[in-house]
């Protein structure tokens, strides 16, 4: 397969190599610094997978500051920084050490920081920092996989996969929605999973229109569509992946929406290759439906990054300017719905090749009839 030397020549970094990276961006955003709090981000840099942590990065060195709960894990967990444990908030501790520096220093923040953080770090660090954006520098490292976290994301796509199709076979008119996503949930658990990516969607019958419709006591109906959008969590990394079947024997019309999505779905995955847009590859899909008459009942983007969290950049939509590089990770997931009748979604996960893109989810896209 071809992904398989693609994924051969990216390489397979750790905090020190993404630490490194990072600090290449200094000049370019205008900071001497960056202080790092959206924590899938202070994972992704030093390892550290607790509930609480700030990372502040400098030009040669960089700092977790995190609490007591954490003293044992942080030991076994952070690499590329040194830890130190706040016991009186780490706003405050970040704040000292920020004012104890030698003259005026920039230091970079991101947008994830809340109003009330970035108010006490205005306090605490006084005159002595300028604070500027960091114009989402971390997030653009994590757009690009290196090898490592393809295989890791491989597994948890192949993950879904097989619990969808054990799922499926369990699916019959009268079972409920909710006790459908239970068992999807329970499956990821069972197969090694650490969780779901996000909660479950299970939608049956005009619920199924509903783009992110939550499951609900309501039994599935004979003869209705059944919209299943389930993700897997895998060593920090999300899975996401839609499949839509019908519970009973369908119509003619119904075949024939199945098929104009999925043809939707295989002009955007056609259409994705470094160096297009991310503009392009929503418009591919979404011209395959005008051409259906359909393109008024896709009502959402095309598809969205994946990684550490199950919407990271880029964004897959329309006039997205973004360009396509290897080694990003999509989701491709065109619908449509249609008000009374129900809707059909389908989705996987790719990853960018040099020469286009190759599906990491596995499960058969064959409309499937319960």
């Amino acid at each position: 397969m071809a992904i398989k030397s693609d994924e051969a020549k990216l390489s397979r970094s750790g905090p020190s190599e993404r630490l490194g990276r990072l600090r290449l961006s200094f000049s370019t955003i205008g900071a001497e610094g960056i202080l790092v709090s959206h924590l899938p981000n202070v994972r992704y840099l030093c390892g550290f997978t607790g509930s609480a942590g700030l990372l502040l990065v400098g030009s040669s060195s960089a700092t977790l500051f995190t609490d007591s709960r954490y003293s044992f894990q942080s030991r076994q967990e952070v690499s590329g920084a040194r830890i130190q444990i706040c016991k009186h908030g780490l706003i405050r501790a970040v704040s000292e050490g920020l004012r104890a520096r030698k003259g005026r220093s920039r230091v970079a923040y991101s947008a994830g920081m809340t109003v009330a953080q970035k108010r006490m770090l205005d306090a605490g660090a006084g005159s002595r920092v300028r604070w500027v954006d960091d114009a989402s520098a971390v997030e653009k490292l994590r757009a690009i996989k290196d090898a490592g976290e393809l295989r890791v994301m491989r597994q948890a796509a192949e993950l879904i996969s097989a619990v969808f199709l054990r799922t499926a076979r369990d699916i019959r008119p009268g079972t409920p929605e909710l006790a459908v996503a239970a068992m999807i949930e329970s499956e990821i658990k069972r197969r090694g999973g650490s969780g779901p990516s996000f909660e479950t969607i299970v939608a049956a019958g005009a619920r199924s229109a509903w783009a992110h419709a939550r499951p609900t006591q309501r039994p599935i109906g004979k003869n209705e569509l059944v919209v299943l959008d389930q993700g897997a969590i895998l060593d920090g990394y999300c899975s996401d992946m839609t499949r839509t079947v019908f519970a009973g024997k369908a119509s003619k019309k119904i075949r024939s929406l199945y098929t104009a999505v999925l043809e939707a779905q295989e002009a955007g995955k056609q259409a994705i290759r470094p160096g297009v847009t991310a503009g392009d590859v929503d418009r591919a899909a979404r011209n395959t439906l005008k051409r259906a008459k359909l393109d008024r009942y896709f009502t959402h983007s095309l598809g969205h990054g994946l990684g550490l969290e199950v919407h990271e950049m880029p964004r897959l939509g329309k006039g997205e300017k973004t360009v396509l590089q290897e080694g990003m990770v999509l989701t491709v997931e065109p619908g449509v719905y249609v008000e009374g009748l129900g809707g059909i979604r389908i989705e996987d996960d790719v990853v960018v090749t040099s020469k286009g893109c190759q599906d990491l989810t596995t499960a058969t896209r064959d409309f499937l009839e319960l």
